[in-house]
């Protein structure tokens, strides 16, 4: 039998209960292995319950101070109910002196007092009783974040001015660094929406040239990380050549903003030959061919490309890879049979090789091939690979390359580049 013998508005502050004619409080911390919320008991009692009904800053210190224990409870374990009670006197009982001096020896969750109004100076000179004089029953759990993300930055030595802030707040990453980048005007105040906008005018006027393309290894959505890291490098070098006095955290959140916004432009089109724009010289070309391809991948599934597709073979075939790839499946062929040619895509080892059938089998001998390697620098070289294999064949690629017919050469040559 289970009642309920006090609570509070918000429905997250403990409960006093009454459970089979013993008090307990009653809190809510934590999920176990389900991720369903985990609720722990430990017995009070009657002054205790005194205490908190009376006292809504000592209620929120004995939550504060027992959130710990049940966060080592971790998804399963139980609740060290000794050390709770133990908290109990000190915590509910004591002058406030000595509450303060407890509370210089204990862990407890800082921020939900915080997002319960204490006073951060004076919770930071160790003053707790006094921080928790302006304590709200109501949370604030945006306080408690802007408190957190102040402490993380001040870890790390960094001290924001407004324009850093501004910038933050319009990335929408003040809070959270790992948050994706948005453009947030309204977060900013407007005295400093103009310099902000400044700042963000520079970064795309050096980004404007530059794109993020496509990596169809890592999935359909995927993208460069080299054509990231070369934008984010542009951006990062403007920024600070015009606004010096900004710290790396803003000038970072500019630059990632400048990439989230070109990767999401390359994800959101078709897999196209994107290397290429249509109608382009080069794109006739690829159009143009007169014979059938075979893509195949390492598990043995085949896609033909005809001369009459509407799309270019290279965006079939990196569609194909797209949909295909994966952490056990990472050799891809292109194959013109007719021509007796093709290349074969490693992509777990950065190179390819170009196989030409020298002779035709007769008689039932097997055909006779010259296997050519050479090592691959990112996904923009294996697009322009591909892309002038199947505009040229084989012979196309001689100088696209340095190629190996000696596997044993190759293999010394990639890992000498492997251990570079």
């Amino acid at each position: 039998m289970r009642d309920i013998v006090f609570t509070r508005s918000s429905g997250w502050i403990p409960n006093v209960i009454r459970e089979d004619g013993v008090l307990k409080l009653m809190m809510g911390a934590g999920a176990d292995a389900n991720h369903e919320p985990r609720t722990f008991t430990f017995p009070i009692g009657e002054n205790h319950l005194a205490v908190i009904q009376e006292d809504l800053a000592r209620h929120l210190l004995l939550w504060s101070a027992v959130l710990p224990l049940c966060d080592a409870a971790g998804t399963r374990g139980r609740l060290d109910e000794d050390a709770a009670v133990a908290l109990l006197d000190p915590i509910l009982l004591s002058a406030p002196a000595d509450v303060d001096a407890l509370f210089q020896r204990i862990r407890c969750d800082r921020g939900r007092l915080i997002a319960h109004g204490a006073d951060i100076d004076l919770l930071e000179r160790g003053q707790v009783c006094a921080a928790m004089r302006a304590a709200t029953e109501t949370s604030n759990g945006r306080r408690a974040q802007e408190y957190h993300a102040k402490r993380r930055r001040a870890d790390r030595g960094t001290v924001l001015g407004p324009l850093d802030t501004a910038l933050l707040q319009y990335t929408g990453q003040y809070l959270h660094g790992a948050t994706v980048p948005r453009r947030i005007p309204d977060a900013v105040a407007p005295a400093l929406l103009p310099e902000v906008l400044r700042v963000i005018a520079t970064a795309e006027q050096a980004c404007a040239a530059m794109r993020i393309g496509r990596d169809p290894r890592r999935g359909k959505r995927a993208t460069d990380k080299g054509d990231w890291e070369r934008m984010a490098t542009t951006v990062d070098a403007a920024v600070r050549r015009s606004h010096p006095e900004l710290v790396d955290d803003a000038v970072r959140t500019v630059s990632v903003l400048m990439c989230s916004e070109a990767a999401d432009r390359s994800r959101n089109k078709p897999m196209e030959d994107d290397e290429e724009a249509p109608g382009t010289r080069a794109d006739f070309g690829a159009r143009a061919r007169k014979t059938i391809l075979s893509f195949t991948d390492d598990k043995g599934v085949e896609k033909k490309w005809l001369p009459d597709n509407p799309r270019t073979a290279t965006a079939e075939f990196w569609e194909f890879v797209a949909d295909r790839s994966a952490g056990d499946n990472e050799v891809f062929t292109i194959e013109d049979e007719e021509k007796g040619e093709g290349i074969q895509l490693h992509f777990y080892a950065d190179s390819i090789a170009r196989i030409t059938t020298v002779h035709e089998g007769v008689g039932g001998a097997d055909p006779e091939y010259r296997v050519e390697y050479s090592l691959v620098d990112g996904i923009g070289a294996y697009r322009n690979l591909v892309r002038v294999f199947v505009r040229g064949g084989c012979a196309a690629l001689e100088r696209h390359g340095t190629w190996m017919s000696d596997v044993t050469e190759f293999e010394r040559a990639r890992r000498r580049r492997d251990a570079g």
